[in-house]
């Protein structure tokens, strides 16, 4: 059977704007019903238009509440004027009365029906972009960056769009317009100009999505990601763990050749990440935590949820790292504030004891120089001790 221009005409603005069939009918019969309200009937009455999609045409009716008393003509009717239209209705039923259909509507009923249309499309376009971006909430998605206003970065994300403020960027990432980009669907939010969709590439939750994305494992469930700890643009620490035995976490993530652990690199650009195995014994986790420094020896203070970690000399500085990133990494990741303290070297330790018990003085003597400039001269003078 051949379709009316009309219901082409509906079937196109469905596949145009992604909206279900029944959504644009319902829209353009309440057009309809508002455009006769507004020519044939009255302002309080209750039309009904529906449309009949095998000839095109609409079938109006009026509706009235069924009341014990009539307080408005234009939408109540008494119980027993009710059943002369439909038997067995009650108190509280709706029902409806045929008015003459018309086809004929004026200026002003036309420009209503089509403000209807238009808001009624408009909303439903943005429930149905706020239910499928609710479902993405906490996914990574594909986005281009659109446009760059002030510290914002506005994405293009196909149907709508969304924005990157400042926090949530890689403080040493430079954007471009047309820069193709995963990034983090941090929240989902309604609101009256429609969804606000906030998204991240500074969130931990980016790396998660990046290492389900190329490792299998963590998709099938076999390696979990048991915590991340994370410096965007500068550094990461992820703890892994394995549910299935004779598994490797850490290597399962790092890929043959680091291949693996290179793809989620080539996305964030110069962040380094590192990959530690996870452990149930907090001191191990903790051991793992601070890698790559060796440890001596830990103790744990679970009422202060603090810990003292004991290193050798040569590896205080690298347990600490560059301004203090490694340990600071590490206690977000253990979740445990951690003291570092150097251990003293044992044989020199015990040089110093027996000086002290011989009453003999230690001086410790460094090179060092020291610039002072005289008051009369203009020339500096070295002293060396």
């Amino acid at each position: 059977m051949a379709i009316s221009p009309f219901m082409a005409a509906i079937n196109q603005i469905c596949e145009e704007r992604g909206l279900a069939r029944d959504i644009v009918v319902e829209t353009v019969e309440a057009a309809v019903a508002a455009a006769y309200r507004k020519d044939y009937g009255h302002p309080r009455q209750i039309i009904h238009a529906r449309l009949d999609p095998e000839t095109s045409l609409f079938k109006i009716t009026q509706g009235f509440e069924v009341v014990e008393e009539v307080e408005d003509a234009n939408s109540q009717i008494t119980l027993k004027d009710g059943k002369k239209i439909k038997k067995g209705v009650k108190i509280g039923d709706e029902i409806e009365e045929p008015l003459q259909p018309h086809s004929d509507f004026g200026r002003i009923a036309a420009q209503t029906a089509k403000q209807v249309i238009t808001q009624r499309i408009r909303e439903a376009e943005r429930t149905l972009i706020l239910n499928e971006f609710k479902k993405k909430e906490r996914t990574l998605i594909n986005a281009t960056v659109q446009r760059i206003e002030g510290s914002n970065i506005i994405l293009d994300l196909g149907k709508t769009t969304a924005i990157m403020p400042a926090l949530e960027q890689i403080p040493t990432e430079h954007n471009y317009l047309g820069q193709r980009l995963k990034v983090y669907v941090k929240s989902v939010e309604e609101t009256n100009r429609g969804p606000k969709i906030l998204v991240s590439r500074s969130d931990t939750g980016l790396i998660s999505g990046l290492f389900a994305l190329e490792v299998p494992e963590i998709t099938a469930g076999t390696v979990e990601i048991e915590g991340i700890a994370r410096e965007a643009g500068n550094r990461t620490k992820i703890a892994v763990a394995s549910n299935q035995e004779g598994l490797d976490p850490v290597g399962s993530c790092v890929g043959q050749r680091g291949t693996r652990v290179q793809s989620v690199l080539a996305e964030i650009g110069e962040e380094k990440i590192d990959i530690v195995l996870y452990a149930k014994k907090i001191e191990k986790y903790i051991e793992n935590a601070l890698s790559p420094a060796k440890i001596e020896s830990i103790k744990i203070d679970k009422k202060e949820n603090k810990a003292q970690v004991n290193v050798a000399a040569d590896q205080l500085s690298l347990a600490i790292g560059k301004s203090g990133q490694n340990v600071r990494l590490a206690s977000k990741l253990a979740g445990y504030a951690l003291d570092i303290v150097k251990k003293e070297d044992k044989a020199a330790k015990e040089i110093k004891t027996k000086k002290i018990e011989s009453g003999d003085q230690i001086v410790t003597t460094e090179k060092m120089e020291v610039i002072t400039k005289p008051a009369k001269e203009g020339k500096k003078r070295t002293v060396k001790s």
